[in-house]
């Protein structure tokens, strides 16, 4: 029986957030969460790092039938990555390809309106992106995240989880200009079992925590103005 390494998303995004502090080129960041479970973690490097926190949209492509095995994602920005080698060896027909992407097209515009509440999306031109989910497995959807967020011209994208498995870090540590985990223990099997408590992050909580952030931000000029006035 395996130990978890955390008790919940909260407490390793403190221990995420400990560790970037510490880590070179994390000056005056941009944090951006994968939701849905990536952004309590990510609200916790955000506020201790003081940096503005986002939510990058993207979805997994699951194999039809075995949707926990990824045949690849799709991204904010029309972004699209389909693992040809493991349709291939499956032999997955094209129409079912069709059907996931469609669905989840659908799924990543409905998250898009529902998380941000007319929000627009923080600016990342020329600045550090730390982008951060609660776990990596495969990779894959981190991956798509990468690939749109270059879209929007970031000086340097850091991914950052708090539980990886060792292929998967060093896949992203590839796309990225760097890739930031606290553990990265073997056998993996799933992100999951490194949690206490991995119940499922709900649409209403990724708003609470985004409103928060936001509200934080937005507060800071005014608690300076009253000390410095």
């Amino acid at each position: 029986m395996r130990t978890a390494l955390f008790r919940n998303r909260r407490e390793a995004g403190r221990q995420l957030a400990m560790l970037l502090r510490s880590t070179p080129g994390t000056t005056n960041p941009v944090v951006l969460g994968l939701p849905r479970g990536g952004i309590p973690v990510a609200f916790e490097v955000a506020n201790l790092l003081d940096a503005p926190l986002d939510v990058c949209v993207v979805r997994k492509l699951g194999v039809p039938g075995h949707e926990e095995f990824a045949m690849g994602a799709i991204a904010s920005g029309g972004v699209q990555m389909l693992d040809a080698q493991m349709i291939r060896e499956l032999q997955i027909p094209q129409y079912e390809i069709e059907r996931t992407l469609a669905r989840e097209q659908l799924e990543l515009d409905r998250r898009e309106l529902a998380f941000r509440d007319g929000r627009p999306l923080v600016d990342v031109r020329g600045r550090t992106v730390i982008l951060v989910d609660d776990g990596l497995a495969t990779g894959a959807s981190m991956i798509a995240a990468v690939s749109a967020l270059r879209r929007r011209n970031p000086r340097a994208i850091i991914v950052a989880v708090p539980v990886a498995s060792r292929s998967a870090c060093a896949d992203l540590g590839r796309v990225a200009n760097r890739c930031v985990c606290v553990a990265t223990p073997e056998p993996f099997h799933s992100v999951g079992m490194w949690y206490a408590d991995f119940e499922q992050t709900t649409d209403e909580e990724v708003r609470e925590l985004l409103a928060a952030a936001n509200a934080r931000r937005a507060a800071a000029p005014r608690s300076n103005a009253v000390l410095t006035g």
